[in-house]
């Protein structure tokens, strides 16, 4: 195990399309969403405990919920978890890490993971993490997964590869384009040519390559972290951090360096990947009866109903008849029922029950 890798897991989301049971004070990557005993952050941080020192895993997360990492991840002590004061996106919240890894440690190469993430196959995953890294190590060099796509999904982005004849693996391609989440007609195009991945949001780099990247591409948000590059590891990093970060521009990492940059490489996957991001990706993982109902809670029971996925709490009581490809969820008082093709408007429920002072 190499002490310069270092991990880096983003856990600040409010994962708002997991609504009813994600919310903004109990987001989803602290629910044990599959029923396994474990968070989604727990597995996340298990899941690179054979590739990463565990002194060199980092949580970036945002500041009202450090308690909720600490209490969950009691293993870590209280400076592995970077505490973001506002919601900027994934482009700050990378940067945040990468100075203060740089700083501890110039020669760092850095594993950026999402802590919501469900992947089935560990040992593939290592063996994957293992190449990358090797790829990352050289100069600017800028490394993300890409995972073979099942379906033609419109709510993952897209990553176009070609051969790359400085890499004798396999799996190693260079990228040529980025896609963000394209209709319907268009994914099926990607899916056809074969030459498409899905981006999984994992990346891998050297500290100082992102760094120098953030500042060629994101010059203004380079010069917020110059500014409080020397109080960083230091009693004053929570009041300099709180100083910057509200001018920090709402940005993502894919957007505002990964589209630009020019040393990128994609390593194809296949590790039994999904990002867990909305209820239907939800239902490929969940075991099904005869009629295709993923139900956990002890007490529905389903009539004429089929592909329905179904989450309420072991004490309610639930009959459901007549539902085809609906979302049934209860949590906390609340009830979602919604067609399963239409859950991408989850988001937009919750938005206008704020707006309307229903929900705080």
């Amino acid at each position: 195990m190499n002490k310069n890798t270092y991990a880096v897991i983003m856990a600040g989301g409010i994962g708002s399309r997991f609504w009813p049971m994600s919310t903004a004070e109990h987001p989803k990557q602290f629910l044990d969403i599959l029923g396994t005993g474990k968070t989604l952050i727990q597995q996340t941080v298990e899941r690179f405990k054979k590739t990463v020192p565990a002194e060199n895993i980092l949580i970036v997360t945002n500041v009202q919920y450090k308690g909720l990492v600490l209490e969950q991840l009691p293993q870590l002590k209280e400076e592995q978890v970077l505490c973001e004061p506002a919601r900027r996106n994934t482009a700050p919240c990378i940067a945040y890490a990468a100075y203060k890894i740089k700083k501890e440690n110039p020669d760092a190469i850095m594993v950026v993971a999402p802590s919501d993430h469900l992947i089935l196959d560990q040992a593939e995953f290592d063996r994957i993490i293992e190449i990358a890294l090797k790829e990352a190590e050289q100069e600017q060099q800028l490394v993300t997964l890409g995972i073979k796509p099942s379906r033609p999904d419109t709510g993952y982005g897209y990553i176009q590869f070609v051969d790359d004849a400085t890499s004798a693996i396999a799996e190693v391609k260079k990228v040529k384009t980025f896609t963000e989440k394209p209709i319907l007609s268009i994914a099926k195009e990607f899916l056809a040519s074969g030459d498409f991945y899905w981006n999984s949001g994992i990346f891998i780099w050297s500290a100082k390559s992102i760094i120098s990247e953030i500042e060629n591409q994101i010059s203004d948000l380079a010069a917020l972290f110059e500014e409080v590059y020397d109080s960083l590891s230091t009693e004053n990093e929570a009041a300099k951090m709180a100083n910057i970060y509200v001018q920090c521009p709402n940005i993502s990492i894919d957007f505002g360096v990964m589209e630009k940059a020019k040393k990128v490489k994609v390593v194809l996957a296949d590790f039994g990947w999904s990002d867990l991001g909305t209820w239907g990706s939800l239902y490929t993982h969940l075991n099904q009866d005869e009629h295709k109902n993923g139900i956990i809670g002890k007490k529905a029971f389903l009539y004429e109903s089929s592909n329905c996925v179904v989450n309420l709490p072991n004490d309610k009581l639930a009959v459901i008849q007549g539902l085809n490809d609906y979302i049934i969820v209860e949590s906390e008082g609340v009830l979602l029922i919604c067609k399963k093709e239409d859950e991408q408007k989850i988001k937009q429920y919750l938005t206008d029950l704020k707006t309307r002072k229903i929900l705080h």
